[in-house]
């Protein structure tokens, strides 16, 4: 490495100690005015940058990296997914990946676990109906607004990562029974812990869930994995959760279920064609919708950009850094 101060290219705004820290170790190029780059944009910033920042709305894929210049060095997604970035060719071109692993499960799973509550009880549904009545309506009724209750449901978590066992942890304290599905099945202790059964079929436990919980990553694999064919397995008072990708499910084919009354209900914070929705699900008093808040605490945010700078100065001091990607790993 040279004496002088590496450059590092910071796509989206983020949380100003994230920021003065970065200024203070590197010379850190920020965006200050918080708007996603665009392609041309990224690809001038691939070629001059020796560590790129980006989060995962920036779109790295072949076509950038290509156009790459010989100073980059290291990728450092700010974030946990990498499923924006073209990992094969970072590797073919020599240049690190590394992710924000971690510091998001607790803020991601207690998302996770409101959605499971918001949905069957109609907590969305019922503030609205205040506000758009202007705080006015007729008082209690024994039949009005009856939603479900979760307590002794069936909850199915599909993908048993750090993510999957924290809303298990929840989900059991509030006495929901424990099921999932994964691509290897979890160490026994673990198992035991949170009182979860394992199916290695996702077919037979998505038929027979309650409640389902998605939360494994988006990779060539998982596109889709809950796919038209898949939803109509589920039971028509079953009810749908993703905090993970948009694109894990066929958003095209849960809407039309949703439409149908083929199915419960849903809560999403994360859509196929973000930042799009699909207007039917919008329309819906059944699903609870929301703008990818999953992590959005200042805590985690701060916890990601700590995690940035680890990777970042362990990498430039000439060391492994702590979180490096590997394709493999999805």
């Amino acid at each position: 490495m040279t004496t002088e101060r590496p450059t590092i290219i910071v796509t989206r705004r983020l949380p100003d100690v994230v920021e003065t820290r970065l200024r203070e170790l590197f010379d850190a190029k920020l965006n200050i005015e918080d708007k996603p780059f665009s392609r041309e944009e990224l690809i001038e910033a691939v070629k001059t940058a020796t560590v790129l920042v980006p989060t995962v709305t920036d779109r790295i894929d072949r076509s950038v990296l290509s156009q790459a210049g010989p100073n980059l060095k290291l990728i450092a997604q700010f974030g946990t997914g990498v499923d924006n970035i073209d990992l094969e060719t970072a590797r073919n071109r020599s240049i690190l990946v590394t992710n924000t692993p971690g510091v998001l499960t607790e803020d991601t799973a207690d998302m996770t676990m409101a959605l499971i509550l918001a949905v069957p009880r109609r907590l969305t549904e019922g503030a609205n109906i205040l506000r758009e009545a202007g705080g006015e309506w007729a008082g209690w009724s024994p039949t009005w607004m009856l939603g479900h209750r979760i307590f002794g449901k069936r909850l199915g978590i599909v993908g048993m990562g750090r993510i999957g066992q924290a809303v298990a942890r929840r989900a059991k304290a509030f006495g929901l029974q424990v099921h999932y599905h994964n691509r290897r099945r979890v160490a026994p202790e673990i198992e035991q812990e949170l009182g979860a059964t394992y199916w290695d079929s996702l077919d037979q436990m998505l038929a027979r869930m309650d409640i389902i919980s998605v939360n494994c990553p988006h990779t060539p694999a998982t596109y889709h994995l809950l796919s038209a064919r898949r939803l109509a397995l589920l039971k028509p008072s079953a009810y749908l959760v993703n905090t993970a990708r948009g694109e894990v499910i066929d958003e095209n084919a849960l809407a039309r279920m949703i439409e149908n009354n083929e199915i419960a209900g849903a809560g999403l914070d994360v859509f196929e064609h973000e930042p799009a929705v699909n207007p039917k699900l919008l329309q819906s008093n059944s699903v609870v919708v929301l703008p990818h808040m999953g992590s959005a605490t200042l805590e985690g945010r701060v916890d990601m950009g700590e995690k940035v700078i680890v990777n970042i100065k362990t990498f430039l001091d000439g060391h492994a850094p702590p979180d490096r990607v590997h394709p493999a790993m999805f």
